[in-house]
């Protein structure tokens, strides 16, 4: 696995999914500051990455969680790669909205599930896991099983291992921060000088101001 992560982590870095940028950082939807955008989205647009990713999350699924029902994607950013994996493994999909619709039949889950039926999540990013847990709610309370979680890439924050813990959600990663920065520094992307400041970051990422 720790090949794939380094691999996986060149590839992003490549293609500019993953922008580090100590001195001019990013502000994120929480009102975050983060020297690291991570955007996995863009990797559907190189057709040989794209069949990449799908093929390593079909595999890990088959190695990790075998017996497998269907597959549910995390909207918005996992539903084609979601869709993708369903579709390479002959299995079902479905999707998992943020919230109900407000019109027609209100669905938070697109698709249909059956109860008792054992279900692997794919997400994009894992952050806090707040959202990506959601959608392991949503999916237990149709009375489906979620057997695990695969994601693309995790920053690897204390609070999302505890709440993964707490959800009894196994939750595997084709990468991570570690590895992303590991390639980083490999590729000149970064210089040594910058690592304390990304790390300093990951140890308290709600209070990092960049200074």
């Amino acid at each position: 696995m720790k090949a794939l992560e380094r691999l996986f982590a060149e590839k992003l870095l490549k293609v500019k999914a993953v922008k580090i940028q100590p001195a001019n950082p990013f502000t994120w939807a929480s009102g975050w500051k983060s020297p690291i955008y991570c955007d996995n989205r863009k990797t559907l647009s190189y057709p040989a990455l794209r069949n990449f990713v799908k093929l390593e999350i079909c595999r890990t699924i088959l190695e990790k969680f075998g017996d497998v029902d269907a597959i549910a994607g995390v909207a918005t950013g996992a539903i084609a790669q979601g869709a993708l994996v369903a579709e390479e493994l002959n299995l079902p999909f479905v999707y998992v909205r943020s919230s109900p619709k407000d019109h027609g039949l209100e669905n938070l889950i697109e698709g249909e599930l059956r109860p008792g039926m054992k279900v692997v999540v794919i997400e994009d990013l894992i952050s806090t896991g707040g959202s990506s847990l959601k959608a392991v709610e949503a999916i237990r309370r149709d009375g489906c099983e979620v057997i695990g979680m695969i994601a693309s890439f995790t920053y690897g924050f204390d609070v999302s291992a505890e709440a993964f813990k707490s959800a009894k959600v196994e939750l595997v990663t084709l990468t991570n921060y570690n590895a992303v920065l590991e390639a980083a520094l490999k590729t000149d992307y970064i210089n040594e000088e910058d690592i304390p400041v990304l790390q300093a970051w990951r140890k308290d990422p709600a209070h990092w101001t960049g200074k």
